[in-house]
């Protein structure tokens, strides 16, 4: 089920009423059952498969904790840490991992059978579960914190289940962890009309985010990907940083209404964004973008590779492969990861020596400026990793970057409607405004401190508004994908 759909708007409002007029001792199963219904709706087949890893992961938890031996507990570690990243290759990766072999033994000149001859073994044909990249590393999470003893392993299997299955959260974060969340299912919970206050702005200012400025901005890319033939010079310049902005809106969007559903029904979810582009630094981009994935893979991955003394090079290396390809089942996206991890070692190698340039300059009133520029280095190296990012093929990244810089024509209003284009660069500058005012978790202090005339101004306007600037197409959130 969309966030961004009719049926959403009628299935959200029955789960709240019905929640809060149930007693507390039938509230969290009533939420299981209702999330299990929002995934229902999309694929019912795929319920069965989040289930069975739901099963496996609660009893290997159990199973953890209880064994009397480490050799022992290791075992269902492993257990559950094999089968979830079993069901994610399966789904995900078999595809890409089978092709990318053929190419190999092609490439050296070893025949490989053709598969898509055989139909009944045609891999396009898998149908890749929504939300699989999110839920099963945050049912591993669960094992791994259980095996480090930094959790107890949850013993109520309803509570476990709504852990792994709560539908704000569900298809796309953030990654959840479970000393975090489960423990909120025991509190009781009142109505609390500033919350829902809170929720329902919050939620109110990602359906702007989506329908108003991501999709709008998803319009002028899409286009220009679709008929990259036809364009070159600033129409790409342009598209490379709306697909950035695209891209931040659309996934912020999603989270920020996944924090405010849950918000209305008394649950605390981690903010998943922190005002990225205000970073001054890449490595300050990656704590506050997407922040649940890289806190999951530095405390599961990055920092064991310390520990058994791997160099900090190597490991940043590896953890962004990890994020690439977690990111989805194609090249591109490794790319995409690696080449921020090699700007992060180069900003972390010279660190040093441009803080010491500046140091020896002595000259304070430059220091803004070098930020600023160092700013720009980073923000636009990351825009063409984008273009990378957003290519299907590799020809398409490289047909990208060869015309780029080539300016035949200045025009960037390449769909005819110069309103839309000004419309699309003003949106951009709003609400980049508003973040560096406002973080998204706090998006709710622009409304709630003003007087009762202006709220109802501002809930009038914000009506109109998203019935004269959605875009009217029915776009899954990006995200949705990985």
């Amino acid at each position: 089920m969309l966030f961004n759909s009719f049926d959403f708007l009628l299935f959200f409002p029955i789960v709240v009423i019905i929640y809060y007029l149930l007693a507390q001792k039938h509230r969290v199963l009533w939420l299981l059952v209702a999330s299990y219904f929002f995934y229902f709706y999309w694929e019912p087949s795929l319920v069965l498969l989040l289930f069975s890893s739901t099963i496996i992961d609660y009893f290997c938890g159990i199973k953890i904790h209880k064994s009397e031996s480490k050799k022992i507990s290791k075992r269902y570690l492993y257990l559950s840490v094999f089968i979830n990243l079993g069901l994610l290759f399966f789904f995900k990766y078999l595809g890409f991992f089978t092709e990318t072999t053929a190419y190999l033994l092609d490439f050296f000149g070893i025949e490989t059978t053709n598969l898509e001859s055989n139909q009944s073994y045609n891999l396009k044909h898998i149908l890749l579960p929504v939300g699989i990249s999110f839920y099963t590393f945050q049912t591993m999470s669960y094992s791994i914190d259980i095996y480090r003893n930094k959790i107890k392993p949850e013993t109520n299997f309803i509570k476990y289940a709504l852990y792994v299955s709560f539908f704000p959260q569900l298809v796309a974060g953030p990654i959840e962890r479970a000393s975090k969340l489960i423990p909120q299912f025991y509190k009781k919970i009142e109505l609390n009309i500033p919350n829902i206050k809170k929720g329902m702005i919050m939620m109110a200012w990602g359906f702007f985010l989506k329908l108003v400025v991501a999709d709008r901005l998803g319009v002028y890319v899409d286009f220009i990907y679709n008929n990259l033939e036809n364009y070159s010079g600033l129409p790409l310049i342009l598209t490379g940083y709306f697909f950035t902005f695209q891209i931040y809106y659309d996934f912020s969007a999603y989270t920020i209404i996944a924090i405010g559903a849950a918000k209305i029904i008394g649950f605390n979810l981690m903010h998943n964004f922190n005002k990225p582009i205000f970073a001054p630094t890449m490595a300050d981009l990656w704590k506050r973008w997407h922040i649940s994935l890289i806190l999951w893979l530095r405390d599961y991955i990055y920092f064991p590779l310390i520990k058994k003394r791997i160099k900090r090079h190597w490991a940043v290396l590896i953890i962004f492969f990890a994020n690439g390809l977690w990111h989805g089942a194609n090249w591109t996206f490794v790319v995409w990861g690696v080449l921020n991890g090699i700007f992060l070692i180069f900003e972390y190698s010279t660190s040093k020596y441009r803080n010491k340039i500046i140091k020896q300059l002595n000259l304070p009133s430059l220091k803004p400026i070098f930020r600023f520029s160092w700013w720009l280095i980073w923000f636009n190296y990351a825009i063409l990793t984008l273009i990378v990012f957003r290519s299907p093929s590799f020809e398409t990244a490289k047909s990208f970057f060869s015309k780029i810089l080539i300016f035949e024509d200045l025009t960037i209003n390449v769909l005819g409607n110069r309103i839309e284009l000004l419309l699309s660069i003003t949106l951009v500058i709003l609400v980049q405004t508003i973040h560096y005012f406002k973080s998204n978790n706090k998006i709710y202090e622009l409304i709630t401190n003003r007087t009762r005339p202006v709220r109802w101004l501002i809930y009038l306007s914000y009506i109109l508004v998203m019935i004269l600037f959605s875009v009217n197409r029915q776009n899954n959130f990006i995200y949705f994908q990985f």
